[in-house]
């Protein structure tokens, strides 16, 4: 009960920002090109602004030195789903389209930043968000590179993977990751990381917003009828979250048993809810922003952030009973 009330305010933020969107968009308070607007300052304002932030702050010598494990593992974790999803993705949309890279990109990657973040401050506080934010560094590498190249629709003239990959949010993070390790935080102005901060925080509620504007273009209906979306939400929140689980626990206790490095279970932590979050938002944002198709985007927004708020808590539960509560260091 205390895990599934520790979760429950991030999951009435999320659904009030999707509501809004709905809301607004249906009134038609918001005109028709809203949608559009929103995913580029997603894309070319608000992702960026997180990408570097995250970046400056946390890619530095000494924390990636006291963190190389999790980082290793994580690395090891978000290899495992690509290699899962690419395959599978074959099998949900059989012929060669851009809802084939929508269903390869939900798949191999789950919503850890715009779900994940909240419910990691609100369960261990901004001290585990800082490990959390480290173990995905291998996967918010993939999200801005490989998954990228994949959710961005090709237009009438075909686009290299070169070119899809130099977006905006990837440039931010190369940027930012630059300037961590060169240690330069220091000497970036107040006032410019204060604006960074500021517009990182509009990242999740916009993508939010946009997904609620996205839902009320299409019918509700058609969006709860699609099976495809049950069987990769029932994927990611229950399936895929276990077997990352199983297989972090099996190299830490490898880990250990080889080289006597200590691992302790939070790392299982960091993995289940890396992985164990609603099917990425991200679905709709980059489909949206570029002139694709967001429409089973956002089937998959509605169908999984709200099968989500059952999963997590239980899984959480069941991951504490089993190997004790999360430890900080």
């Amino acid at each position: 009960m205390d895990a599934f009330l520790a979760t429950l305010n991030p999951m009435l933020t999320l659904f009030f920002c999707i509501a809004a969107g709905f809301v607004l968009y249906k009134c038609k308070i918001l005109p028709q090109g809203s949608g559009a607007v929103i995913a580029k300052l997603e894309t070319w304002v608000f992702c960026p602004a997180l990408s570097f932030s995250v970046m400056l702050r946390f890619c530095t010598l000494s924390t990636i030195r006291e963190h190389a494990i999790n980082v290793l593992l994580g690395a090891c974790c978000v290899a495992v789903a690509v290699a899962i999803a690419i395959p599978l993705s074959c099998a949900f949309v059989r012929k060669k389209s851009p809802e084939r890279g929508i269903y390869r990109y939900a798949l191999a990657i789950a919503n850890s930043g715009y779900l994940g973040d909240p419910v990691v401050m609100s369960l261990f506080g901004d001290v585990a968000l800082s490990y959390y934010k480290l173990f995905c560094l291998p996967l918010n590498i993939v999200i801005y590179t490989w998954g990228m190249s994949i959710l961005v629709p090709d237009g009438e003239q075909k686009s290299s993977v070169f070119k899809k990959i130099l977006n905006p949010p990837t440039v931010a993070m190369l940027l930012g990751a630059a300037a961590g390790l060169l240690g330069l935080e220091g000497y970036i102005p107040t006032f410019v990381l204060s604006s960074l901060d500021s517009l990182k925080a509009c990242m999740g509620p916009g993508a939010m917003l946009l997904a609620g504007i996205t839902i009320a273009r299409f019918d509700l209906l058609e969006m709860l009828k699609n099976k495809k979306v049950y069987l990769a939400t029932a994927l990611r929140l229950f399936v895929f979250p276990l077997l990352s689980v199983a297989l972090l626990f099996g190299l830490k206790e490898l880990l250990n048993a080889v080289f006597s490095l200590g691992i302790g279970n939070n790392v299982l932590y960091l993995g289940f809810f890396a992985t164990g979050s609603a099917l990425g938002l991200n679905t709709v944002v980059f489909p949206e922003a570029y002139g694709g198709d967001p429409r089973t985007g956002a089937s998959m927004a509605l169908i999984s952030h709200t099968l989500c708020v059952i999963s997590i808590p239980l899984l959480y539960s069941l991951l504490v009973s089993l190997f004790g509560p999360f430890v900080i260091v």
